[in-house]
């Protein structure tokens, strides 16, 4: 079985945004506005994600 990925893109900017967040966009690996990355799908991430979802959109692949 394969393991399952989600592809996550920074759409807005962490300026502004509490300390808390801006480290967790960082951790998920996102840099700059617009980018994005593959991550694997699991509890940890989707935790992650949720914490930040005003500032990221999500695909599964």
């Amino acid at each position: 079985m394969a393991d399952k990925r989600i592809k996550v893109t920074l759409v807005k900017s962490t300026i502004g945004a509490i300390p808390k967040h801006k480290a967790t966009v960082e951790a998920l690996g996102l840099r700059k506005l617009g980018r994005s990355n593959e991550l694997p799908d699991n509890p940890a991430i989707r935790g992650m994600i949720k914490q930040v979802c005003h500032l990221v959109k999500v695909e599964e692949l």
